[in-house]
């Protein structure tokens, strides 16, 4: 199948699909209404993720057909259309905590159980101009763990899908980044990195600031998922790409857990909804397209190169790690993420 027509393909029909979806969201009155933690100010559609869902279904079909993908990759979809199904449900009403987080870990572990639990774990330092390397098999730890990974990339994704086009500019890049390191690596992750990046950039065409429509629970948290599953592929195919896969994710992981942190720490309910995420107040005082820009450039000008080097050099992946969250833990401080807003005040 040729890469680039699988490319327009997906990504029109993410595009076609999600216009059809704004239309029928406006007709059902299924809106994002503003409230005293929004970052928008007027009502817009949401739920369009979902085309983003199909768009990318039918990629995997076609790639299925052609015999590129095999059948794990059906049943790693059906696991995250588990997700996908409880988003939309949400969208229209809503649905309590508990079912999610059970639909959720049900999704994970099922997730784990096809793709044989979690990759091996490269430990590699430098010490004393000697290379010493091992991997480490977590075994049935890994299960749990895996679980837990993928849980928490599924809601931080959720987390962080508040300004117009981070999470469809933030799956875009990072399905993109992973094509590229799948390419020279395993063809099957290739095509499928490079379906998701078709239908996250089909939907960004409406997403884009200021926002037609909202991707909503349907699509951040399938999106999520599948990016913690392709770096959990990725990292099958070479120990190191574990490392990269949490580089390229530094922004959505550090603010989201950074944040999460200062809340439980300071002792407020943490699981209460808020807007207190870094990138949220520096859009309420940049605007959305700044921060989203900001975001972009610091994926390709910082993330992506420290990403690259730790892929070239597997003996720095913890450091490289510390290296690339450090810039960002700075800025979650700057905009005092996670404080209350009088503190921030």
């Amino acid at each position: 199948m040729n890469n680039v027509g699988l490319f327009l393909l997906t990504g029109l029909a993410a595009f076609s699909i999600t216009g059809i979806l704004r239309r029928y969201a406006i007709a059902k009155s299924v809106m994002d209404i503003p409230n005293h933690r929004s970052s928008h100010t007027k009502p817009t559609p949401r739920g369009g993720g979902l085309g983003i869902v199909l768009a990318f279904g039918c990629a995997l079909a076609l790639l299925k057909s052609a015999q590129l993908i095999d059948s794990s990759v059906a049943a790693l979809m059906g696991a995250t259309l588990l997700v996908a199904g409880i988003g939309f449900c949400d969208d229209h009403t809503h649905v309590p905590a508990r079912w999610r987080f059970l639909t959720h870990s049900v999704a994970a572990l099922l997730i784990l159980i096809v793709m044989g639990g979690f990759p091996l774990v490269l430990l590699a330092s430098p010490l004393d101009g000697i290379l010493r390397r091992g991997l480490i098999d977590l075994s049935w730890p890994g299960y749990l763990f895996g679980t837990l990974w993928l849980v928490w990339f599924l809601n931080l994704f959720n987390f962080m899908d508040g300004t117009d086009g981070i999470a469809a500019s933030e799956s875009l890049f990072m399905s993109m980044t992973l094509a590229g390191y799948a390419y020279y690596l395993d063809g099957s992750l290739f095509y499928i990195c490079l379906s998701l990046s078709a239908a996250s950039l089909g939907f960004l065409f409406w997403n884009w600031p200021k926002a037609k429509i909202f991707m909503g629970d349907v699509g951040s948290g399938f999106l999520g998922l599948w990016i913690g599953v392709l770096i959990l592929m990725a990292a099958q195919q070479a120990a190191v790409l574990l490392y990269c896969g949490l580089i390229l994710f530094g922004i959505f992981l550090v603010d989201a857990t950074y944040t999460l942190g200062v809340r439980f720490m300071s002792g407020q309910k943490w699981y209460d909804a808020h807007c207190s995420h870094a990138y949220q107040r520096a859009a309420k005082q940049h605007g959305h397209l700044r921060v989203l820009l900001a975001c972009w450039l610091i994926n390709l000008g910082w993330l992506l190169p420290v990403s690259f080097w730790v892929f070239v050099h597997p003996s720095h992946g913890l450091a490289g790690v510390a290296v690339a969250y450090l810039p960002l833990v700075c800025v979650a401080h700057r905009f005092k993420a996670g404080q209350t807003d009088w503190a921030h005040s």
